[in-house]
């Protein structure tokens, strides 16, 4: 993909001679297809869709225009739209592998990974060579835990394509950005967060890229590796790639290595108002059944106790294990070579309910971004009880406008020493509070993701939270490069 920045006279020009063909021509194909371009550019989604949906009023089975129309939506938050045009593409072209590599992406997107395979694998047959094809698929597998298969398939996929470029809409003023990723995955999500406009970005996967090579010209370095147990190979990567640059460095390496959840156990828990889990690795070869109980107690722990696979998020290979009769089927369900032992923090409230408030830490502040209530022990946003409950969203409302006032001075203290102890640029961190105002933590790190509220008026109230902090990542950005060019 190349990078393009606008020429907002020029581009005006253009769309007023594509304006001229259209009217001249009104069934013609081709002038939509470069106007919608343009209007992508330009940052104008509404307009670009409405010609894409004109060409495939004419030519239903366009596979450009059913590809950047899906594309198109997925980026403008209309995921399922986006999965039915896709889904069109791979349809009318069964043939074309990169329709269902964007089919696939979409797919992984959104955790459906067995279809998600599905498709990578019909790109792969398709096209044995394809790097994007080999890329999704090793983040499906790695996903599903199948760690061997998804190494093989990211060789075949990073090696020689380790460094792309995104979109720009702005003009000659934009900034130049390096962003430093890890192909194992554990990223910072940086392109929703990244302002297109302000930005070109640039991407290096600092595992399989060359340490010899030249990196491409920046005057700023974003390391978007972020989680220190699934990546560190990547992280000592990043720091051997970052030790050839001048430029400013957001998220140094070195740091976000420290972050690890077993390092976090230890180096936080001696911060006054923070109660951090006990968290031991445990090898494959602890006992099972009764046995386990005494292999846990060795570390400080006893059930319930929360088992995990380093590495992943979102719940995912992450369960409670109540006793030890059901140790062993939780033993056997969860991949990896280790799991992560975890001790288990009531969060629920006097309501029954758990809690789990997220605050950013951008450029040494604090930011509330939301606060999610379920029935359940394992709390995520995207499958909390917050869209059935007003009541709830009336909470999340009042932590959004006064975080100081909800968390109270014992927790903001605990929160700031945190971050203070972190020494990262972008973080975040996951937690509930106690009843004594104490910061039961559930997770700190780099990987944290912001998501802007979906398009209905009942979360209005998140939106000025939201744009905070998408503005703080921003500002800090812009505050670090330095005012003269290189």
């Amino acid at each position: 993909m190349t990078t393009f920045c606008s020429d907002p006279v020029n581009e005006e020009a253009t769309r007023q001679a594509l304006d001229r063909r259209i009217a001249a021509e009104p069934d013609a194909i081709a002038p939509r297809f470069e106007r919608a371009l343009l209007w992508t550019r330009r940052g104008n989604a509404d307009a670009a869709r409405q010609d894409y949906l004109d060409i495939l009023a004419r030519d239903p089975g366009h596979f450009a225009a059913l590809n950047n129309l899906g594309t198109l939506l997925y980026d403008t938050g209309y995921r399922t739209a986006a999965r039915t045009v896709y889904g069109e593409a791979v349809k009318r072209h069964p043939d074309r592998a990169t329709g269902h590599v964007n089919l696939g992406n979409l797919l992984l997107g959104d955790g459906a990974l067995d279809e998600a395979r599905q498709s990578f694998e019909t790109a792969l047959r398709l096209d044995p060579g394809l790097a994007v094809a080999h890329q999704g698929l090793a983040h499906t597998l790695q996903d599903k835990g199948e760690t061997a298969a998804a190494a093989y398939h990211r060789r075949l996929g990073f090696t020689g394509h380790s460094r792309q470029t995104w979109p720009c809409r702005g003009d000659e003023t934009a900034r130049r950005v390096l962003v430093l990723a890890a192909a194992t995955g554990g990223n910072i999500p940086l392109q929703s967060l990244i302002d297109d406009r302000r930005f070109r970005t640039s991407v290096v996967f600092a595992d399989f890229d060359d340490p010899v090579q030249p990196l491409p010209p920046h005057e700023l370095v974003f390391n978007a590796i972020g989680d220190a147990d699934q990546s560190p190979a990547a992280l000592h990567a990043a720091g051997l790639l970052i030790a050839g640059t001048r430029a400013p460095v957001i998220n140094d390496p070195a740091a976000v290595l420290a972050t690890g959840r077993g390092v976090n156990a230890g180096r936080l828990a001696a911060i006054p108002g923070v109660i951090m889990p006990i968290t031991a690795r445990l090898p494959r070869t602890v006992p099972s059944g009764g046995d386990a109980a005494a292999a846990l107690a060795r570390h400080g722990l006893d059930f319930p106790v929360l088992l995990r696979t380093p590495g992943f998020h979102t719940g995912r290979h992450f369960e409670c294990v109540s006793d030890s009769g059901a140790w062993d089927a939780a033993w056997a369900t969860l991949p990896g070579t280790e799991l992560l032992a975890i001790q288990y923090l009531d969060a629920r409230g006097a309501d029954g309910y758990a809690r789990k408030y997220r605050v950013m830490m951008i450029d040494g502040r604090l930011y509330p971004l939301h606060l999610a209530v379920a029935a359940h022990w394992k709390v995520h946003y995207f499958a909390a009880d917050m869209a059935d409950h007003a009541e709830f969203r009336a909470e999340e409302a009042a932590f959004l406008r006064d975080m100081t006032g909800v968390i109270g001075s014992r927790g903001m203290q605990a929160l700031e020493r945190i971050r203070d102890q972190l020494g990262l640029d972008y973080a975040g961190i996951d937690f509930a509070l106690d009843r004594d105002g104490s910061i039961l933590v559930f997770e700190v790190n780099a990987t944290m993701t912001v998501v802007p509220p979906p398009d209905d008026r009942k979360w209005d109230y998140r939106r000025p939270a939201c744009a905070r902090v998408l503005s703080a990542i921003r500002d800090m950005m812009l505050t670090r490069i330095p005012a003269a060019r290189p």
